[in-house]
This record gives C-alpha cells, sequence and structure tokens, in this order.
C-alpha cells in the first residue's frame, strides 16, 4: 500500500440507518492532502451498492452538501452511497488567488487539469474526481462501479465535463444551477485564463457546450435552475447548454423555477428529483 492508498478516518456518524464518514488522504494527483465524505446507505452492510458522486460549488467543501442538502434520507431508502469531494487542492504547498479572492484558487478548482504554472503541479481535479478518487474508494469501500455524476454551479460545470469527457465511466448525469458556458463568463474567463492560458482553442476541452456538440454518448441530463438566482444571467447560461442540446439531440430536461435562488435552499428543494433520476439508471 501507498500513502495515496491509505485512508484516515476523520469522524463517523450513524444516518438513516446507514454511515455519513469522513476521510482524509494524500492525493498523489493533486499532491497535497485531502478530505472527502461518503454516505454509505444502510444495503452497504450486506452488500455492494452503486454510487452518487456530487461536486459541489464556489468556496465549498464536503461539509456544506452533506450538511445542507437532505439527500442522505433519500439515499438511504434507494440504496445509493454518496461521494463528495472538496472543491479543490488546500493547503500550505497549494498556490491560491494571490489577490485573495474567493473565485479562484482554493475552493475553486474548476474540475479540469491546469496546465500553466504553477497551478498545473497540484490542480488536477479532473483526474482526481475521474480517476483517482473512485478506484481508491471502489478497493476500500463497499462500492460496486456503477457511478453517477451531479454537482451544483461550477460543481454542476465539473459533473457536466467530466461525463462528457469520459464517456462510459458514468451511468447518469444531472445538475443544479451549473456554469454552462465557462469560457464565456467572468468566472469561467477568470480561472481559464490562469488554469490553461490565454489560448481560447484550448479552453473548448472543458466548456460543456462545446463538448456537447462532438460527445461520443448522450446521457439524458436533468438541470434545474432557479429564475431568482442572482448568477442566472451573467454568469449560469443555461439557455446556452439548451441551445447546444438541441443542435445535437443530446436529451436534456432544463426546468426553470420561479423565486428559487442560488443557494442550498434550492438544492434542497429538488435534490430528491436528482437522486431518483440517478437510482433510475443505476439500479438497472
Amino acid at each position: 500500500m501507498n500513502d495515496s492508498d491509505a485512508l484516515t478516518e476523520v469522524a463517523a456518524n450513524r444516518c438513516f440507518g446507514g454511515w455519513h464518514r469522513r476521510f482524509r488522504h494524500q492525493s498523489s494527483t493533486l499532491r497535497c492532502e485531502m478530505v472527502f465524505a461518503v454516505y454509505l446507505p444502510p444495503q452497504a452492510e450486506q452488500t455492494t451498492v452503486p454510487a452518487l458522486y456530487w461536486l459541489s460549488g464556489l468556496t465549498c467543501t464536503d461539509e456544506n452538501f452533506m450538511q445542507k442538502a437532505g439527500a442522505m434520507r433519500l439515499a438511504a431508502e434507494l440504496g445509493l452511497a454518496l461521494v463528495v469531494p472538496d472543491t479543490s487542492p488546500r493547503g500550505a504547498t497549494v498556490p491560491g488567488d494571490p489577490d485573495g479572492a474567493w473565485d479562484f484558487g482554493h475552493g475553486a478548482g474548476f474540475y479540469l487539469d491546469a496546465t500553466q504554472s504553477p497551478w498545473s503541479s497540484h490542480y488536477r481535479m479532473h483526474d482526481y474526481v475521474v480517476h483517482e478518487l473512485p478506484d481508491l474508494l471502489e478497493s476500500r469501500l463497499p462500492l460496486d462501479g456503477r457511478r453517477g455524476l451531479s454537482g451544483h454551479s461550477m460543481g454542476g460545470h465539473g459533473a457536466l465535463v467530466c461525463a462528457l469527457r469520459n464517456p462510459g465511466r458514468y451511468r447518469s448525469l444531472s445538475a443544479l444551477a451549473p456554469i454552462c458556458q465557462p469560457s464565456a463568463c467572468p468566472w469561467g474567463e477568470k480561472a481559464f485564463s490562469r488554469y490553461l492560458g490565454a489560448d481560447r482553442q484550448s479552453w473548448r476541452e472543458w466548456d460543456a457546450c462545446e463538448l456537447i456538440r462532438s460527445a461520443d454518448e448522450r446521457l439524458p441530463l436533468l438541470v434545474d435552475q432557479g429564475e431568482a438566482d442572482p448568477f442566472l444571467a451573467e454568469q449560469l447560461r443555461p439557455e446556452a447548454l439548451a441551445q447546444a442540446c438541441a443542435a445535437t439531440g443530446h436529451p436534456l430536461r432544463l426546468r426553470r423555477h420561479p423565486g428559487y435562488d442560488h443557494s442550498y435552499y434550492f438544492i434542497a428543494s429538488f435534490i430528491d428529483d436528482h437522486l431518483r433520476h440517478h437510482a433510475a439508471f443505476l439500479r438497472s
């Protein structure tokens, strides 16, 4: 066993007949220590279970989703594990935003693999989420290799991109208030220009609207968006995703909800629909 295979349990809480467990480990991909959480439903005490991977948004950690989304009750009923990684590499040796801003660096890894120094040494969240973390957990926990992927905001962008870039890796896909076209919004432009460099052509590999146009797989996509979301017009751009899906025949169910904002009140209101969406594919 090497250092990246060693899991240290940080916390364990009995919940709805299953277990919420929090771990730390040394990531060989990100070259730093990472913390993540897993909810194992009661069925995992008897057999292996499928897993829904949840990617959180800017500034978040695993704790935001596990404590605020209210997902564990239905996950227990459906027999789904929930895997919630952090949003970026962290630590004293990991560079953050030089100006101390919240929308880049620590807490803002954007689920891509950086190519520009100094970010490229640590910011490889795509490879961590898609490969290192699932490979580790499926060898150590009762997970059967059936994977779904979802997320919120920056994590919604991450879910779309990770699934589109890796056909056959996931059985189900959804997002809540995702950043749909990061190469054409301020959050994405800031992150991409630093992580990937000035060549906008290279950004296309990390933009869901671009990837959908040439996708080899057409996973049915459920997206929920609040119409009172303050980031809707400038940052999220769901209409761009709808247009890209319509142009290619990619199955999309885009639901817009009057009065709902960008918060975990919004996520908690619709997370059950997303769990059922994933369960329909993961348990088949």
